[in-house]
Order: structure tokens, then sequence, then C-alpha cells
């Protein structure tokens, strides 16, 4: 027995779908069941790309497979063989989202699972396949559910990724047991092994053929001639050497999942499903003394699709109640996008982030802390229904320029009860009493006709705004805001601010940009904001 393998314990269940592109036109041609009715009279199918300004064959069915075609041919050479075979245009990012969903329909197997080439998926099943019965069970479900569902399937399990590779892809369906990785490797061609075709060609040009021949050959000329790489990809499929998978998705740290005998279709019936699994979940939060930030909703569909709900809290929660508030909200924002087709077999709830439960206990007449526990839950709920964006909450920014400091934030960034302190408690640049700022400030300043000011330092005596004249009964300033530094100087020029009231009690921020009695152009005034 290979002392890693059977120290590791891992089991690694790899899948290969040879024909996945065919497998995709003809789903949507003839449906996802396609391969349970009887074999229908249909031409062979090609799928083609340019390559080096040719058209050649990059993928093919069954049936073209057993005419003698293979990938590489030219399209010219396989027409005038066969005239009768059809040719589509490849899409790879269409096949490549089908094998992006193929991986999210495996995660109701085990949520560690990888994306392997175009073709294929790693799916590490350690400590997984006890929940199906066994391991040959667990295969023969994947693999039955994967033919219903229109899909010419390939699986090989093994210690290792790279001896589950090969017995996918030479002796589907097949169970390597811990410390056989030799023997079942040693009959295979060197494909098995995953080496470049150019070191493959190499290879057999001096007799070695099989997995086997490289093994009872000496390791050191064959590093000499053919590169290291050979012998790490030999030694990763004996498991001598440590190969990860990288999970697709972050594995959640907790999970609650109900397998359902009967599928359910109705918004009513995965409500209360929601309900009891965050039941569930608040045990083991309440162990691990956590609560739950984000959580996921998972919901399998018997024809193999699937979908996602995510909702977000402002304060960790754990209540069931409160969770399916949330649920209940983002169920009700997507109930017209969510297509339960013959019904939901699987739903899974999972916590992705989870951080501290603190428990505080209020007086008698109680606090603000309920408010703040009442805002935050209709925060959550708000963007539960309409989105994250759909709430913002303003904040301040480290930056003495008006228009740069405050923005809006989405709420969920925002800790409950930081909105922030007034510009008032904050110091100033200017003179005393210069912090204050409007109650409306504009996002992009107006011009101002100054008729009359104080020069060189004094603020306007009459100014035209909006086609109407102000003449100024008091004046405040000024306060100078000159460029930040730091950034580009020459995308603010220095600022002298005013706060002036008119004879009708109105007040206005205005603020000079130039000084008189330079040689450059004349001030230019702007109105900046409007005081309470």
């Amino acid at each position: 027995m290979n002392p890693a393998s059977a120290k590791s314990g891992q089991r690694i269940l790899a899948l290969w779908f040879p024909h996945l592109a065919t497998d995709r036109i003809f789903r949507q041609r003839e449906g996802r069941s396609w391969r349970c009715g009887p074999p229908a009279r249909r031409p062979p199918l090609l799928v083609s790309h340019r390559e080096n300004n040719t058209q050649r064959i990059v993928a093919l069915d069954e049936r073209a497979e057993a005419l003698g075609l293979k990938p590489g041919i030219g399209i010219a050479d396989a027409r005038a063989m066969h005239p009768g075979i059809q040719i589509v245009d490849a899409l790879p990012q269409a096949d490549r989202r089908l094998l992006e969903s193929l991986a999210d329909w495996c995660d109701r197997y085990t949520p560690l699972v990888a994306l392997e080439g175009s073709d294929g998926l790693f799916l590490d099943i350690t400590g997984c396949a006890h929940l199906f019965g066994n391991e040959k069970r667990m295969m023969d479900d994947i693999l039955s559910r994967l033919f219903h569902q229109g899909f010419d399937a390939r699986a090989g399990l093994g210690p290792s990724p790279g001896i589950a590779w090969a017995a996918a892809r030479f002796l589907s369906p097949a169970i390597v047991p811990p410390g056989e990785e030799a023997e079942t490797l040693a009959p295979l061609p060197l494909a098995a092994l995953r080496i470049a075709p150019a070191v493959r060609a190499g290879l057999e040009s001096v007799g070695l053929k099989t997995a086997g021949a490289i093994m009872a050959a000496p390791r050191a000329p064959l590093t000499r001639r053919f590169g290291a790489a050979l012998l790490t990809r030999l030694d990763q499929a004996l498991g001598r050497v440590e190969e990860a998978i990288t999970p697709r998705l972050p594995v959640p740290p907790l999970s609650v999942e109900r397998q359902l005998a009967e599928p359910v279709m109705l918004a009513d019936d995965i409500q209360r499903l929601v309900g009891m699994l965050a039941l569930s979940l608040r045990a083991e939060l309440e162990r691990r003394g956590e609560g739950a930030h984000v959580l996921q909703l998972a919901l399998f569909r018997v024809d193999g699709a699937m979908r996602r709900l995510a909702v977000g809290a402002s304060r960790p929660l754990r209540d069931p109640v409160l969770i399916g508030r949330l649920f209940q909200e983002r169920l009700a924002a997507f109930k017209d996008r969510i297509d339960a087709g013959y019904g939901f077999e699987l739903v899974r709830l999972s916590v992705l982030k989870a951080s501290p439960f603190a428990i505080e206990q209020t007086d008698l007449a109680g606090s603000s802390m309920a408010v703040e526990e009442d805002l935050a839950l209709f925060s959550d709920r708000v963007r539960a229904r309409l989105g994250e964006t759909a709430l913002l909450r303003p904040v301040l920014v480290e930056s003495h320029r008006p228009e740069r400091a405050a923005t809006f934030a989405p709420a969920a960034r925002v800790p409950v009860g930081s909105i922030g302190r007034p510009r008032s408690d904050k110091p100033g640049p200017g003179p005393a009493g210069m912090t204050e700022r409007p109650i409306r400030l504009f996002s992009h300043p107006e011009p101002v006709d100054v008729v009359a000011a104080e020069v060189p330092e004094g603020p306007p005596l009459r100014f035209r705004w909006r086609r109407a004249v102000h003449r100024v009964a008091r004046a405040e300033g000024p306060e100078r805001i000159a460029a930040e530094w730091w950034r580009d100087p020459q995308d603010m020029p220095t600022r002298d601010y005013f706060r002036v009231e008119d004879d009708d009690g109105r007040r206005y921020w205005l603020f000079r940009q130039g000084f008189y009695g330079t040689a450059e152009t004349m001030p230019r005034w702007f109105m900046h904001g409007v005081f309470a």
C-alpha cells in the first residue's frame, strides 16, 4: 500500500464529458432527456473552429467517431470522406457555462468541486461516500442522473486526482482502492499520465508506450531527456506527490440540507423548509458562539438545474424567524425568475460568513439597542428585496475638499449607528466658526456673476445667480481650501469660501477661484451650497 495514500485517506472522483459540446447541442434541440428515448435518425455531428485559417474538428458525437473522424481533422477532408455529416460552429463560452452548471449540480455530493480543463471535473468526496451508501452507489447515482440529463459521462475514483483522471478516461467506470495505483496505471497508455503531446511522442519513439514502461525505466535518464514534469505527473498519479485541487467556490463553514421525498414547487413550501433548516442552524451557531452574517439558500431541481439565493445581515443572526423573514423578501424579489421546473428535490441552507455573537443585557426601561436592532432588520429586509445598493448611508471621507468629504455607501458596509458625526465636530482648516457646512451641498458648483466685490480678499457685495440679483447684507470669511497635494494639484485650484446672507435672510455658500491683482485671468465665483 502506498504510505502517502493510506495516511491521507483522500478519495477523488473524476468526471469526464467526452461529448460535452455535442451533448449541449442535442439537449437544446431535443430536450434534456434526449439520450433516454429510442435512437433517432440524425446525421453525424461535428463542431468546428478556425485554426491557422483552416476549419478543423474540435468536437464530435459518437456517430462521427464511429466513422473514424477525430478532433484536428480538417472540415474539408471530413466532408469529402462523409458528405452527409452536419457541421456547427464551436461556442467555447457556452460549453464553459455548461461545465460550470454541472459543477454546481455536483455540489449536492460535495462542496469541493473543481473544474478540470474544458471537459472534466474533480470531486473531493473524502468522508462523503457513506452518505450515499458507499463509493460504488455514489458513482452509479451520479452517472445515472447525468445520463438522464442527456450527458455522456465517464467516472473514475481513486486516492489521487491523477489516478482518478486516468481511470475516468481509460477504465470508466472504475474504482481504484488505496495501494493499487501502480497496478492500475501500468497497462494504460502514456496519455493517462497527462503529459504534453510532444513528450508523449518522444517517449513512444524510443519504445516507451505505457505507463508501466515509464515506471520500470531509470528515472535519472528520463529526467535529463524529457524533463522533470514527466516524473512529477507519474508521482502524482501514484500518490507519491500531493496534488491539490482548488474548489471553484469557497466551502461554507456550516451547512444544513433537506433531501425531499417529493419535490416542492411552491414558494410557501420553500419558505417552510427555510424555517426548519434555520432552526437546525441555530443549535450549531449557539454551540460555536457565532451568528450568521451572510446566508445562502441552494435549490437543486429534479432535472439538474440549481439556483442560489444569498442574503446579508447587518448584525449576526441566529433567530430562525429573522432568517426566515430575510429569505421571504428574497424569494419575493425573485419569484418571477425562479423556475421550479418539475420541482426542487434538495434544499440547502449555508452560512457563508459568521462572526462572534455577543449577548447584551439591557435594563427594564429598554435602550437604544432595540432601536438599532429594528433598524438593522429593516435594512436587511430592504436589501434582501431590492438589492445591496437600494439602501445607502452617508459616510465621512478623510478629505478637506467639500465634494469629497462625504459619500454614500451600501448600508451593508456601514455598521448600524456609525453614520458619522456632523462636520462641525471635526476641526476645520479655517478660522474659528468657519467649519459649518451648508445643509445642501451641490454636487457641482454653479457659476455666479458677481456684480461688485470687495477686493482683493473681500466677499461679494452683489451677485447674480439663477437670473436673480442678490444684495449681500452680511458675510463671513474667507475660508481658504487648497488642492490636495497628494492628488493632482491641478485638479482643484485654491478656493476662498464665504458664508453670505442677502437682504431677505437667505444664506449661501460661495467661493472665489483665483485672485485679484495677478497676471492671470479674473477670478471666478461659484455657488456651492445653501444653508437652512
